[in-house]
């Protein structure tokens, strides 16, 4: 027999060499939080909380409803620490995944891969684009468009408006005494998303405007969160006129700009009937939705998204509508607990 089967004890020397390589070559730090999660998800399914800021972060734990689990309070993973505990007994995993869309899908992703989660929930602050409600109420939309996927069109070229779901012409936003020349910033033709998901068919994705969160969880909302007490003070010498109020059912608009602007907030509720513009919301629920799992997202409003005169509102009420949103958080794990035995 001219080949030699039985390896020589120095090849076997050598693997044995990469093996342990490979194996050391991943930080001890992520092989223990991987160790902690798999005790973790022995016993059982999460809810998935997800905020963005410290400001949001602050008041969901100022609530007091959250309490550390016992022997692994944290464990750590791509930079972000994922808190593990209990919202008034119920099991919960928290996470703050950072501002915009691609933070958030990669966090929200990272919860799904290594978790054992029943749903998610994601909440947050947003600007109020809808002249129908006010800073610090909480709306809890029935679905969210990403309205920062468009074509920047060249003003000299034909295209064809039916291909887009919505276009900013930049020429009717020219002053007076423009002297009739166009704006050479042209045209925004708005695209419609690529929706990948494990109930179809693999790289083949679906057209999609919308992506509208859990019919299930949305209805558990609206039935016993309309009418919650929200807050209505900053402290005792800062409030608003009116009494906040929480809405359910409403559309919302994500994407990476921060809304400061009246003309483009007007567009936006006019175009897509949105009542609210934050920077990740979409992402949250399109990556959910892909991994076909349950999904809310709660936002209180912190500012009017430009239609201010001055300055905008986000730091005087920002503080506010994070208070008035974990409250809405709270109360919806308690009751979605009660309406799923099986969590």
């Amino acid at each position: 027999m001219s080949a030699r089967l039985v390896p020589s004890l120095l090849e076997v020397l050598v693997l044995i060499s990469l093996v342990s390589t490979c194996i050391s070559s991943e930080p001890s730090s992520r092989i223990k939080s991987l160790n902690a999660i798999k005790e973790l998800n022995r016993k059982g399914k999460y809810i998935g909380l997800i905020t963005v800021t410290s400001t949001e972060e602050n008041a969901f734990f100022a609530t007091g409803a959250f309490k550390p689990h016992s022997k692994h309070p944290f464990v750590d993973l791509a930079g972000r620490r994922f808190l593990v505990g209990k919202v008034n007994g119920k099991k919960a995993i928290y996470v703050r995944c950072g501002v915009g869309m691609v933070n958030a899908a990669a966090t929200t992703q990272l919860l799904l891969d290594h978790f054992v989660l029943k749903g998610i929930v994601h909440f947050g602050i947003a600007g109020n684009v809808n002249n129908s409600m006010s800073i610090g109420d909480v709306t809890i939309p029935k679905q969210f468009a990403d309205t920062g996927l468009w074509d920047w069109l060249n003003p000299n070229a034909t295209w064809d408006p039916s291909s887009y779901v919505a276009e900013l012409d930049f020429d009717k936003y020219n002053e007076p005494n423009f002297n009739g020349s166009n704006n050479l910033l042209g045209h925004l033709g708005y695209e419609t998303e690529q929706f990948f998901s494990e109930s179809g068919d693999p790289n083949t994705p679906q057209p999609l405007l919308w992506a509208q969160v859990s019919e299930d969880w949305l209805q558990v909302a609206a039935t016993n969160l309309e009418g919650i007490e929200l807050e209505q003070c900053v402290n005792s010498s800062l409030c608003l006129p009116e009494k906040p109020k929480l809405v359910v059912g409403l559309s919302g608009s994500t994407a990476n700009m921060f809304v400061d602007n009246a003309a483009y907030r007007d567009f936006l509720f006019q175009n897509f009937n949105v009542s609210s513009a934050d920077m990740e919301s979409s992402a949250v629920v399109m990556t959910s939705l892909s991994n076909g799992l349950p999904v809310i997202v709660i936002r209180g409003l912190s500012d009017l998204a430009g239609r201010q005169s001055g300055e905008n509102a986000y730091a005087t009420f920002g503080s506010l509508a994070a208070r008035n949103t974990a409250k809405a958080v709270v109360q919806f794990i308690n009751h979605i607990y009660e309406y799923s035995s099986s969590i």
